[in-house]
Formats: structure tokens, sequence, C-alpha cells
């Protein structure tokens, strides 16, 4: 038999309100839609946030909670990307509202608690999902933001991740091949060479653009490096991670 739908949007009200009462905890993907190197889309962020989301509620069907994944917010504060084609930025508190208002619809809706499953890791839109984790649970909402760019979780995602050069590197190409292989354009990913410029270093020096990073053609890491069996690696990274806040938010 296959398994029930995780993903809320593709069922019917009367399935997803079934789900509900038997106590489903709902799992937010956070994404952007940004430039992710000349190889990637521009809703890599989403692709992978939705992935995991999806993963995460798999993990935890095996330990019997339920977890619908709602659909994914595809837009975010994506000002180091502002240069290049398709980046769409809205502002810090424009999103930050936005996701304080779906954390308490959910949970009118139903939900027993939310978690915040985020892909884009730039600092201004971690701050403005902080707040809005925040905000909703002063409101009374169960919610958990667990920020993967922080300890213990970011020591979990390989060593292009702790380095910080691991924008649409090895770590994004592999997370995307991972989930939607046709998306990535294998042929230029694997014809890039490596940058090791540390977007992390970058953004604490000061710096406010990819450009000024060091990224002028928006990637850092080593594309070409990418591989599938990486991605579902990390992918089981992140599930086990978004599942213990689930685990969490519900006890």
């Amino acid at each position: 038999m296959p398994r029930v739908p995780v993903k809320i949007g593709e069922m019917t009200y009367e399935e997803a309100r079934a789900e509900l009462d038997r106590g489903a905890v709902g799992l937010v993907p956070c994404g952007s839609t940004e430039a992710h190197g000349p190889h990637l889309p521009l809703s890599a962020d989403v692709i992978i946030a939705e992935t995991a989301a999806v993963r995460a509620a798999l993990l935890l069907a095996d330990d019997g909670l339920r977890a619908l994944v709602l659909p994914p917010i595809a837009y975010a504060v994506t000002e180091f990307a502002s240069e290049f084609g398709g980046t769409l930025s809205i502002s810090a508190q424009t999103a930050s509202s936005f996701v304080h208002e779906v954390i308490l619809s959910a949970t009118r809706a139903g939900f027993r608690g939310v978690v915040l499953c985020n892909a884009h890791l730039e600092p201004a839109h971690i701050a403005s999902l902080r707040a809005a984790a925040e905000s909703a649970s002063a409101a009374g909402a169960r919610v958990a933001f667990p920020d993967v760019t922080q300890k213990p979780h970011a020591l979990r995602l390989g060593a292009e991740f702790r380095s910080g050069a691991c924008h649409a590197g090895s770590f994004e190409t592999s997370l995307v091949m991972a989930a939607e292989p046709f998306m990535v354009r294998a042929d230029l990913a694997s014809s890039l060479p490596p940058n090791p410029a540390s977007l992390s270093k970058a953004i604490r020096a000061g710096k406010k653009t990819f450009a000024e990073a060091g990224g002028p053609h928006a990637y850092f890491g080593d594309p070409a490096a990418a591989t599938v069996a990486e991605g579902d690696l990390l992918y089981a990274e992140l599930a086990v991670i978004f599942a213990a806040a689930a685990r969490e938010v519900t006890s």
C-alpha cells in the first residue's frame, strides 16, 4: 500500500483534517529565489528545504509521529545575490511578518507544532525566521527553528559547509542533484573551478554582495565535486535535525 501523502498541498481537506486529528506537526520549508551559480536553478534553496522536510516527515512516520509538509516559502531576503538575474528579494520585516502569519495560521488549523525547515543561509533571512518564530511563540504557537548554521547542527553537514564556502558548491549542488537531477546543468557544473573563498568569513568582514565576497559567478565551493551520494547523506543529516525539532516541539 502506498504511503499517505506528506505534502499537505497534495491532500484533500478531508485527508488533511484526518491527519490533523491524529496530531500532525507542520514542517514549513523555507527557501529563496536567488542566483546559485551558473549551474543551479534559482529555486535551489526551495528544492533543498522541501526535500529535507519530506525526508524528515518520512523519518517521523517511521517512529509513529505524523508530520505534514506545508507549501514552501520561496521569497526571502536575498540582497547578497541582488546583482544577478532573476533574484527576488523582500524586506526582512515583510519576510518575518509573513512567516509569523504562516505559523499562526498553521496553529489555528490544528497543527500540534510547527518546524521551520530552512535552506537559505543569508544572515538577514535567518534573523527574520528567528524573529518570526519568537513572535509566534509569544502569541501562543508551538514553533521550532533549528538553525543549521549553528552548532551542533553545522558540524554534521560536511567540510565544505563548515568552511563557509558552500553557496552552490559541492554542498548545495549535491543536494539538488539528489532531489532534482535534471535541474542541475551537469556539464557546466563539472567544468567550474573550485572557489575556496569563504562566504561566511566575508560576511563577518562586512561584505554585502557575492561579488564583494569573492563570488563573481554566484558560487562558493566546488560544484564539480558534487555527487548524488553526498546529497543523500546530507539529506539524511538534515532530516534528523528537522525531525528532532519536531519531536521537541510536540513533546
